[in-house]
């Protein structure tokens, strides 16, 4: 294998420098002989441009290949700039990394840790510094810094408030950092004279002072440093205005102030304009006290920009690049596309986006009434054009100000749809698409995030679908960076709502990607974490997309989520994941592949004991799903389901509907077994179904009056059902629910009760005297359900549709009672059986009223079309029930109504069989 050397000259950054590599050339020539491309063949400069383009970390991935990328991968001009904030930043890291940062010269780093890190890159030629949350950041890490950087020109700490930082570090920053041009610090308590007078003394070359979100600045100090061209003073709740408008007007270079979210006052604003010679822009948002005076202006100073809520922002950022009154939208955009000279605006403008950015952000995170207008008007926009910045941190925040301040409540997931639908309609989601796109991961998130909130609305989510939206954040999903990745699985998770956006989110392997998200960051991450399983959740929904995330792992990944996740937005959105696994798709498949998983069960059971109400409902919802497969009902059982969902029942009586609805509905669906039933009854099941059979809530009513339908089956429960006062909730239940179907359940379990059986039951053993106490008990409590159960039935009774159908056979007299009867979500009942058969053996019971109501019910479950009426008839067959249809359809002393229904279940069965043999 031949080896050579080539010499290029990387063209990139400043300090270009001659660079010897070497290559592999042998297996080069061997590939390109045979018609192959061969990537270790490019040119040395494309490489390095190709690495250029690329996320640090994709980067180093790139630089591994070969050895000719790993030289490629160490030339200087990339390694001028470094963003470590999405990246773990210790010394050892930092140690790895410091042989290639030689020749750094700007660098971004997030929290105390990678703060403490930075002395360790030994990056002596390091120019630009830029951290956030510093919270934790002291006075010693900062000194040490600035100690060890002395060509440091910029220093930037923001915005989150640096709470350990004193006076102490910024006297050790002014006596280290003699080049000094830009400091700009954030919620530092006290910035006294002495700190402020060291950065007069020791940094000459110091234009540019933020001290923002500070609870104290010696205001006097600050009108001593002479060279200042740019100040802000933003967010500070304690400047004494007037004697700041006697002494900031004499800075012989004050070029831009910044004074937004202060009671700064209009008089004090006036003397600052009319006083200072060398003032051109004064920057006054959400400014109260100055936004009460109604009658304030201040257009009358020529060549000097105020800018304010009331003014027009536009018009007044045009009047400093244009010599007419041109406005528009993106007029800094306009400005940078000019072929301007001017010193002094091309310094106005990057502080002036800066600044406004900053403010943007700060005021949308803290809602305030009265800026409503501002931001449909104006501030918006401004984010919009803040976005086109050529400064990544000005983008970035611009990013983050639209995706807060749509928000009115986060934790709801409610945005305000007019700023929403305005930014959509000024062409808003193309640019933050636009930035998703970026090779920065910075970017990336933020524009993600912003994409994520706005997609709340339905509109703004089509726009988004409409314009690539739901590839790129499918993409962005499969990000090694964890923020990244989160935002994107939230745009998703919005996304996913609508219904025609689920098959999209499928074809762009957004499933895949969101199950591999969760065993990317299954030991940390929660945000991310949630995010995804909320995704999933709603793709879950969709029976097409369901069975692809079962195919995807999507099973494996949810269970190990509801098994191992302490965080409860996790837990909740894995079970409703799993919930809705269960019931969609290819349910049968699905909820028996939940079933399998091991652990799931287990998992789910424990969920419904955890203290957070939505972990709980979201638990029991998927139990409720899961016990339709008989070997799940069985399963959850043997793990502890009965007693988990009894104890749930009886403490969620004060609980919302939604939790009601759903450990109720567990319970009906445990309960389906025979097994179950008594268990449920025995451990205390039947009280606190009935005390939910009397919610106000409609959902409520069907899911309890199913429970106890299923429990009154057996007479033991039936017994407890009446000694707890039962009775007389199912009676309401019958008689007053909106629901048509908790109506009907009502009706036959009250029907069960009192068929005979549970008379049987309860006198067994019972000496004469007590015997005689309990048939009269049991005699009242028969009348006051047989006499609502006839008048269930009667509602279903058209006089007329019934005297043409005694009259006539024909099938259309008999279509009409059927119309008039049905129950259409009666359904999706699946009955055993054993139930079936108790209904056929009702037929020849004394009671006119039971005769009629068995028919009644034997008639919702074989109507044609029904989910499970050939399931129905079949056991019907089975267990010979047209004899018995036949007799009571004859009987001279049967109702009218057990007659015609009588007939109608044989026109159905005769239908059935049919349709079996066809």
């Amino acid at each position: 294998m031949s080896r050579r050397v080539r010499r290029k000259v990387a063209k990139k950054g400043k300090g270009n420098e001659v660079v010897s590599i070497p290559e592999i050339q042998g297996e080069v020539l061997d590939l390109e002989s045979q018609g192959i491309v061969e990537w270790r063949g490019l040119p040395d400069d494309t490489v390095i441009q190709l690495l250029s383009c690329l996320s640090y970390r994709d980067r180093a991935s790139f630089s591994s290949s070969c050895r000719t990328w790993r030289s490629l991968g160490s030339s200087p001009c990339l390694w001028t700039s470094l963003d470590l904030r999405s990246h773990k930043f210790d010394p050892s890291t930092a140690s790895s990394l410091a042989s290639r940062c030689v020749h750094l010269q700007k660098l971004r780093f997030r929290g105390a840790e990678s703060a403490d890190a930075i002395i360790h890159l030994r990056a002596g030629n390091l120019r630009e510094l830029s951290g956030d949350y510093c919270r934790k950041i002291t006075d010693a890490t900062l000194s040490v810094i600035a100690a060890r950087h002395e060509l440091l020109e910029s220093l930037q700490l923001g915005p989150d408030f640096c709470e350990r930082i004193s006076s102490d570090a910024i006297r050790a920053i002014a006596h280290c950092c003699p080049r000094l041009n830009k400091l700009r610090l954030s919620g530092i308590r006290d910035v006294n004279a002495d700190a402020i007078n060291a950065l007069a003394n020791h940094c000459p070359k110091l234009t540019d002072i933020g001290f923002i979100d500070c609870l104290n600045v010696d205001e006097v100090a600050l009108g001593n440093v002479s060279t200042i061209r740019f100040l802000s003073v933003a967010g500070m709740s304690s400047m004494k205005w007037g004697v700041v408008s006697h002494l900031w007007h004499k800075l012989p270079n004050l070029v831009g102030l910044d004074v937004s979210r202060t009671d700064i006052g209009p008089s004090a604003v006036l003397r600052l304009l009319s006083s200072s010679q060398s003032l051109r822009v004064l920057i006054a948002l959400n400014c109260p006290i100055l936004e009460e005076d109604t009658s304030f202006c201040a257009t009358k100073y020529k060549n000097k920009l105020l800018i304010s809520v009331s003014t027009d922002i536009f018009k007044g950022l045009a009047s400093l690049f244009f010599d007419n009154t041109k406005s528009g939208k993106n007029v800094f955009l306009d400005w940078r596309n000019l072929k301007n000279n001017d010193k002094d605006l091309n310094e106005i403008i990057p502080w002036l986006e800066w600044m406004l950015s900053h403010t943007l952000l700060r005021s949308a995170e803290t809602p305030q009434q009265g800026l409503d207008n501002f931001w449909i008007e104006q501030g918006g926009l401004l984010l919009l054009s803040l976005m086109q910045s050529s400064q990544e941190d000005v983008q970035e925040r611009a990013a983050t100000g639209l995706a807060t301040f749509v928000v009115i409540d986060d934790e709801n997931a409610s945005i305000d749809c007019g700023r929403a639908e305005a930014i959509m309609r000024e062409g808003g989601i193309r640019l933050l698409l636009g930035l998703a796109k970026s090779w920065r991961e910075g970017l990336q998130s933020e524009a993600a995030k912003a994409i994520a909130n706005l997609s709340v609305n339905a509109n703004v989510a089509k726009a988004v679908a409409e314009e690539g939206g739901i590839e790129i954040l499918a993409s962005l999903a499969r990000s090694t960076n964890k923020l990244v990745a989160e935002e994107a699985a939230g745009g998703l998770w919005n996304l996913s709502v609508g219904e025609e956006h689920k098959g999209a989110i499928a074809e762009a392997g957004g499933i895949k990607a969101l199950v591999e998200l969760i065993f990317k960051w299954s030991s940390s991450g929660d945000g991310v974490l949630e995010r995804a399983a909320g995704a999933l959740a709603n793709l879950a929904a969709d029976d097409k997309c369901s069975t692809e995330v079962a195919l995807a792992g999507g099973v494996h990944a949810l269970v190990m989520l509801a098994r191992k996740c302490q965080f409860e937005g996790v837990q909740e959105q894995a079970a409703r994941a799993l919930a809705n696994l269960a019931a969609h798709g290819d349910s049968n498949s699905n909820n028996a592949a939940v079933g399998r998983e091991a652990g799931a069960l287990e998992a789910l059971v424990q969920l419904t004991r955890s203290p957070h109400e939505g972990v709980r409902q979201e638990a029991a919802g998927a139990l409720w799903n899961l016990s339709f497969d008989d070997r799940n009902r069985e399963s959850i059982a043997a793990a502890g389901g009965v007693q988990a969902l009894v104890a749930l029942a009886q403490s969620c009586s004060n609980a919302s509907p939604g939790l009601q609805e759903r450990a109720a509905g567990a319970l009906w669906g445990l309960s389906v077994s025979e097994v179950n039933s008594i268990a449920i009854g025995q451990e205390g099941g039947v009280a606190p179904l009935i005390a939910l059979a009397r919610s106000e809530a409609e959902d409520v009513h069907e899911t309890a009056a199913g429970a106890l339908w299923n429990l009154a089956y057996n007479p033991g429960n039936a017994l407890r059902i009446v000694e707890e006062g039962g009775v007389t909730a199912l009676v309401d239940l019958c008689s007053t629910s909106v629901s048509k179907m908790a109506r009907f359940m009502a009706a036959l379990a009250l029907s069960y009760m009192f068929d005979g059986r549970m008379d049987e039951f309860a006198l067994a053993g019972l000496m004469s005297e007590s015997i005689s106490k309990i048939a009269a008990s049991l005699d009242g409590a028969r009348k006051m359900a047989l006499k609502h159960i006839e008048t269930f039935v009667h509602m279903f009774s058209n006089q007329q549709a019934f005297a043409a159908a005694a009259a006539s056979s024909a099938p259309a007299a008999l279509a009409q009672v059927t119309d008039g009867a049905r129950i259409q979500e009666a359904g999706h009942l699946r009955c055993s059986g054993s139930e079936i058969g108790r209904f056929v053996t009702m037929l020849r019971n004394p009671s006119p009223i039971l005769k009629s109501c068995a028919a009644f019910a034997l008639l919702q479950f074989t109507i044609p079309g029904g989910r499970h009426a050939g399931h129905h008839a079949s056991l019907m067959q089975n267990a010979g029930a047209a004899r018995v249809l036949r007799g009571a359809a004859a009987a001279a002393t049967a109702p009218l109504e057990a007659k015609i229904f009588a007939r109608i279940v044989l026109r159905n069965l005769e239908y059935h069989q049919i349709e079996h043999t066809k």
